[in-house]
């Protein structure tokens, strides 16, 4: 089966992307490297393709109610052009997605979901859906564009007329010309820096491309996927299939702030209210390693011997210039200091649980 194109395929090419299959999909995992790329958006600003992403919306009388009735954050605090992070949950307590809730309107609401989950969240969305409520799958609309980085806003504002910092974190604007393209435009993204995501019609996404990466000049880059999870990693951002899924809840993950449990009903609270009264019994922790080794995703955590858990993500982190990871692993052993075995290659080596050392995000909530 060929892998799909998004409709900055040829721009990717064009600017010397290497070009890999991820879930499905023709991206670049790098341009010119993987840290270099890091490093440019942590620095000044980088440009991301991330059209891959799902768009689905939600329209009708009660879409509000049924909006809450699907995720677990109080969606209903929103105010039109608002965004919450959220995550929609299984009856059982783990994670079906997550994703984010654009406000529109009380009668509509438009979702933006995990690329590899869009066929399955669509699924599961529609077979909820209370009676009147319209669900369309409108990702072949959307290109979509992040800028990301110290510099982004002023590299963007040279090319618009609109005032982008009255943008504010997780709020958007759904009519900002951009170079003459009209887009919908929010201060969000997955980086741990200041930018913007620009949702734009797919026709004119390579245009759009190329008026960013020439409005930045040597202050921008293209960035691949590499980079976008070394970024998102060290800013202690959660990956779906790792920090999250069918068998981790938001409690377990430490993402019990997305979920209210006071209030209005929705998908999973009751598995969640027993569990946050029980106190989860597994809990993700952050460590770094005092032993040479790079942790990677499902290798196993031991203490004296015994199995506690498993790492969900490990990397060296560019920025920190150490290696460092999360683990999901039993609940007594979350002790800041308390030191554990990575089993790299089957073989012990030592790290130190620990707080705060993760990169500090430089978002505009800050």
């Amino acid at each position: 089966m060929p892998l799909k194109q998004t409709p900055l395929y040829e721009m990717h090419q064009k600017y010397g992307g290497k070009i890999i299959d991820f879930g499905g999909w023709a991206l670049p995992v790098q341009f010119e490297g993987i840290i270099k790329e890091h490093h440019m958006v942590r620095q000044k600003a980088g440009l991301f393709d991330v059209s891959h992403m799902g768009e689905i919306s939600v329209k009708g009388a009660r879409a509000e109610e049924f909006t809450r009735y699907l995720v677990t954050n109080d969606i209903k605090q929103l105010k039109d052009n608002q965004i919450a992070y959220t995550l929609m949950c299984y009856p059982e307590g783990g994670v079906v997605d997550d994703l984010l809730v654009y406000k529109i309107s009380p009668q509509y609401y438009f979702l933006v979901v995990n690329a590899a989950n869009l066929d399955k969240d669509f699924a599961w969305i529609k077979e909820h859906a209370f009676s009147g409520i319209e669900v369309k799958d409108l990702s072949d609309s959307y290109a979509q564009l992040a800028i990301q980085g110290p510099e982004a806003q002023r590299i963007l504002q040279t090319i618009s007329d609109t005032d982008l910092s009255a943008i504010k974190f997780f709020w958007f604007k759904p009519d900002v010309k951009i170079a003459g393209a009209e887009c919908l435009v929010s201060r969000t993204g997955y980086t741990g820096e200041d930018g913007f995501e620009i949702y734009v019609s797919p026709d004119q996404a390579a245009y759009l491309w190329e008026e960013i990466l020439n409005a930045g000049g040597e202050d921008i880059a293209p960035i691949g996927l590499g980079a976008r999870d070394t970024l998102r990693f060290e800013a202690k951002l959660p990956l779906y299939g790792q920090e999250l899924d069918k068998d981790i809840t938001p409690l377990e993950a430490g993402l019990g702030y997305f979920v209210k449990l006071q209030g209005d009903d929705f998908i999973g609270k009751e598995a969640l209210v027993k569990q946050k009264e029980a106190n989860p019994d597994r809990v993700l922790v952050e460590f770094e390693m005092l032993g040479k080794g790079i942790p990677r995703p499902h290798y196993e955590v031991e203490k004296d011997g015994d199995n506690i858990g498993w790492v969900t993500t490990g990397a060296h982190s560019p920025t920190l210039n150490k290696a460092i990871g999360l683990a999901l692993i039993k609940r007594e052993y979350n002790r800041p200091g308390e030191e554990i075995d990575i089993m790299i290659r089957n073989k012990p080596v030592k790290a130190r649980i620990g707080k705060g050392i993760f990169y500090s995000k430089n978002t505009k909530n800050k």
